[in-house]
């Protein structure tokens, strides 16, 4: 049943101990790089500059020691919906708008046209998409649940005075975190007791179509799982005393250093050096390679 392995290829939520620079760095540092330059990355449109920015994010990977192929096995797992978003954008982008531009037109078939634009487009738009889960792959990679509950609360603490749930909501968010893997395990389950069962899943021409419409009436007793491993964790937080953020104390208290300062001072600069970079002669240079 290797065919269901896809499901397990999900490494958001994976935190690897590699003990590298990165994993050295102040918690909230590490949450902060990670935000700067995925909204750097979310801003940008131009196709060289986001090739520059996954190299970035490549390069950041490296230096945390977090393996190539475990990196790509998030990229992996997001194929079918990346391919569905790809066809969209090529399907529903303005094309003829491009072509009075000046853009080249690559393909014709009646009233659809291609330009060599929205190709453009097409490309920035799956390097960004890579680069984004990449770069969610680095910080889960290097910040265990521990660390992003720090960060997170140590960002949203000077809200604490206006009564925001700074706590309770950094909880959440790293459990909503931690659930995908687990969630990405029990459907897998699901699908191997399916099949075991003679459930047909696809195989051959049209098998994804096949295995989506076969995959869709597991999502209620993947539901009922997921509440159910919600309630154990809640039975096993109140076993242990927890009471939320009120009044708690903490072993280490998060301190700033110089190699903390220096790390997130770099992170802004590389964001705003993708900010400003322009970088559209060389996409006019492929377009006219393109015509």
């Amino acid at each position: 049943m290797s065919e269901f392995g896809a499901w397990h290829i999900l490494t958001l939520g994976h935190y690897l101990p590699m003990g590298s620079p990165l994993h050295r760095l102040d918690p909230r540092v590490r949450l902060l790089s990670v935000l700067v330059l995925g909204g750097a990355l979310m801003v940008r449109g131009q196709l060289a500059v986001l090739f520059l920015g996954l190299l970035l994010v490549l390069l950041l990977l490296a230096l945390a020691r977090v393996p190539l192929g475990h990196a790509l096995r998030g990229v992996r797992a997001l194929v079918p919906l990346l391919g569905v978003v790809l066809l969209l954008q090529l399907l529903f982008y303005p094309h003829r708008r491009a072509l009075v531009a000046g853009s080249p037109a690559l393909w014709q078939a009646g009233r659809f046209v291609v330009s060599a634009a929205g190709v453009v487009a097409l490309v920035a738009l799956c390097l960004r998409m890579v680069a984004l889960v990449l770069l969610l792959t680095l910080l889960t990679s290097i910040a265990d649940a521990t660390d992003l509950v720090h960060a997170v609360e140590g960002l949203l603490r000077p809200l604490q005075g206006i009564g925001f749930p700074a706590h309770e909501l950094a909880l959440v968010f790293v459990i909503a975190l931690r659930f995908l893997p687990l969630l990405a395990r029990e459907m897998e389950r699901l699908m191997k007791a399916q099949a075991a069962r003679g459930a047909d899943f696809g195989h051959g021409r049209g098998y994804i179509v096949q295995r989506v419409r076969r995959t869709f009436p597991l999502l209620v007793p993947l539901f009922v799982l997921a509440l159910r491993r919600a309630e154990e964790l809640a039975v096993a937080m109140e076993a242990r005393g927890y009471a939320g953020g009120k009044g708690r104390s903490y072993l280490v208290r998060l301190r700033m250093r110089h190699a903390d300062w220096l790390a997130l001072a770099a992170a802004v600069a590389l964001a705003v050096l993708l900010l400003w970079l322009d970088l559209g002669s060389l996409e006019q240079a492929l377009f006219r390679s393109l015509g």
